[in-house]
């Protein structure tokens, strides 16, 4: 009996040690794979560049030929173009040499003393673990936590102007939320009245109509027409916000496995109502469009004087995890813009817990 015992024993950390390896080994081999691509990555944004850069010089031959400028000023348009395109490839190889190598210092290389000890971790929980006395049933905490994802429809409220006359449309989702949120009961023995605070990631886009594009002049910013036809013009601003809740409703006690009482929001009626407050991250300009024969993606980074700081008002009322969700921008959308106009997004809100 006690050999048997020895071999199973034996087999079981042999078995222990080859998941342990395998484990390790993946995302050695994932991280290589995703260095290859990137590698690959890199000549694809060179060869992009210089396709780019050839039909621009071809654009300026054309006006050479018909007039329109002179030798010098095509000599001194084509070299800009050269610097451009050479300053657009090594800014783009920057970022993605910095991507190679985080996934170069992060490929794992397991060695004896990480072997041992993981496998003295699994003897010590696998075979001396013991179960302790039943206890009696806790309370959950005063706080909780929950992720929370919303997604949408976005667009712009303009002075003077209903969304029939708007210059966006709605087009897919336009507006995307993702955020961790801690909740607190405000009264210690009631389950009705919660204060919800936590940070969130907003993606809000606008989908511009009618062959418009925005334009800075100076602090402001305004919509004008594009001198070529638009198969795509969209703003899309990332804003780093802190959301601020109280929530009304009760919620449903279940009995967890491990002894505790916890209490949720499944299949319960609540209703929130509250604001966010942050910071923007950035805004970008997405333009598609025909050119030369050839089809031309433009990403304008500095063209939309977005706001700052952004602040606001929003609410949500649903059941169980799932809720109506709507939310508003007090601030500008644009520093010093021309026209009044505040984003407003709509859609659903999924908090789980």
């Amino acid at each position: 009996m006690q050999t048997i015992i020895k071999y199973v024993v034996l087999l079981a950390l042999g078995l222990s040690v080859q998941l342990t390896q395998a484990q390790d080994t993946i995302p050695a081999i994932k991280n290589r794979k995703a260095i290859e691509k990137l590698e690959n990555y890199k000549l694809a944004v060179e060869n992009k560049e210089k396709q780019l850069l050839k039909v621009r010089v071809e654009e300026i031959n054309k006006e050479l030929s018909n007039g329109a400028i002179t030798e010098e000023e095509s000599n001194r348009l084509k070299n800009e173009a050269a610097e451009k395109a050479a300053l657009n490839i090594e800014n783009r190889w920057a970022i993605i040499n910095n991507q190679i190598a985080l996934y170069k210092r992060n490929i794992f290389k397991p060695n004896a003393d990480d072997k041992e000890n993981k496998l003295g971790l699994m003897v010590v929980n696998r075979t001396f673990s013991i179960k302790g006395k039943k206890r009696e049933p806790r309370d959950n905490p005063r706080t909780s936590i929950e992720l929370t994802l919303a997604v949408g429809y976005n667009s712009a409220l303009i002075k003077g102007q209903g969304f029939k006359d708007s210059p966006y449309q709605f087009k897919g989702v336009d507006f995307t939320e993702l955020g961790c949120n801690w909740k607190t009961k405000v009264f210690k023995n009631s389950q009705l009245l919660r204060f919800k605070y936590g940070v969130s990631l907003q993606w809000n886009k606008l989908n511009i109509k009618n062959n418009q594009y925005f334009m800075q002049d100076g602090n402001g910013t305004y919509l004008e027409q594009f001198p070529a036809d638009l198969n795509k013009s969209k703003l899309k601003i990332t804003n780093l916000v802190v959301p601020l809740f109280f929530e009304f409703g009760p919620l449903k006690k279940m009995d967890r496995k491990d002894d505790r009482i916890v209490y949720l929001n499944s299949d319960q009626f609540k209703i929130g109502v509250g604001g966010y407050a942050g910071l923007n991250l950035g805004a970008q300009q997405k333009l598609k469009y025909v050119e030369g024969g050839s089809n031309i993606k433009e990403k304008l980074s500095r063209s939309s004087n977005a706001s700052n700081f952004v602040y606001g008002l929003s609410g949500y009322i649903g059941i169980g995890d799932i809720s109506l969700y709507a939310k508003y921008d007090l601030s500008p959308l644009f520093k010093d813009q021309i026209i009044e106009q505040h984003n407003i997004s709509l859609g659903l809100r999924f908090d789980i817990d």
